[in-house]
């Protein structure tokens, strides 16, 4: 079948979205990224920025000096606050949606301080339609930071089970990172990266530096590390098909990953 341009329209304006040569044709078509060069980062809510000065001063410090080398977009999980939020929520009964938009509002204060903190080097929060304006700042001052929550809002697609949004921060930065084609998705933790188990609760538990989406479904892991969601999203990719996870804690990981050394986890599309 060919996949010219006028095919794919003529089977456009004539056929369901759904017809399988219609879906065909569209994955035939030639990629685009957008932003090859920028990274996306994702900072920890509960892993870092929760913890206050002591685990974000110096994370502040590795990303100025990390602009100087790379471009970035930041990101900024709920945390400790999102948490007591969902649970008030869910024991009013109230739906998804509406925890959806509680988290986002915690997300949103979290790049509003890391914002402030990175204002004097020119580096800017953007939300909403401020996000189509990414490129300029990153031309600018090659760094700019958002709220990691996606914003589905009341429009949250609900759980299999229970009330709590599954698409959350990690959803939210990697969808970016997807998106606009980046060259990398750096998930910022206060561990190492993946283990066996949970380490802060099991000393036995063992270090994994690298495994693929598979991998973590067999061994049961999916929701260890990274919102469940995520997974199958690196699965289905174009663009992003690895994430790293890295402790931010530790000084120089998120420099040393930026460009491109194994330091913590990497998960693979396969």
């Amino acid at each position: 079948m060919s996949n010219t341009t006028a095919d794919l329209e003529s089977l456009l304006m004539h056929r369901s979205l759904t017809d399988p040569e219609l879906l065909e044709a569209a994955a035939a078509a030639e990629n685009f990224r957008i932003l090859p060069d920028a990274a996306v980062i994702k900072i920890g809510g509960q892993s870092v920025i929760d913890r206050g000065r002591a685990a974000l001063y110096p994370l502040v410090d590795e990303i100025v000096a990390a602009r100087k080398a790379h471009k970035m977009l930041i990101g900024t999980g709920a945390g400790t606050r999102a948490r007591h939020l969902y649970s008030i929520a869910a024991g009013l009964n109230l739906p998804t949606g509406v925890l959806a938009q509680l988290g986002a509002s915690v997300a949103d204060q979290n790049a509003a301080m890391l914002g402030q903190l990175l204002a004097k080097h020119g580096i800017s929060m953007v939300d909403g339609a401020g996000l189509s304006a990414v490129p300029l700042y990153l031309a600018e001052v090659n760094a700019v930071v958002f709220s990691g929550m996606p914003p589905y809002k009341l429009w949250m697609r609900p759980a299999a089970e229970g009330v709590i949004p599954p698409y959350r921060t990690d959803a939210g930065c990697y969808l970016l990172a997807e998106q606009f084609g980046c060259r990398a998705m750096i998930f910022v933790k206060d561990e190492k990266g993946l283990y066996t188990a949970n380490p802060k609760t099991d000393k036995n538990a063992t270090f994994i530096p690298k495994i693929s989406v598979d991998e973590m479904k067999a061994k049961g892991l999916q929701d260890s590390i990274l919102e469940f969601p995520v997974l199958d999203l690196i699965k289905n990719a174009t663009h992003v098909r690895e994430v790293q996870v890295v402790n931010g804690l530790v000084p120089g990981n998120l420099t040393r990953a930026l460009a491109g050394e194994h330091v913590g986890t990497i998960i693979t599309a396969n």
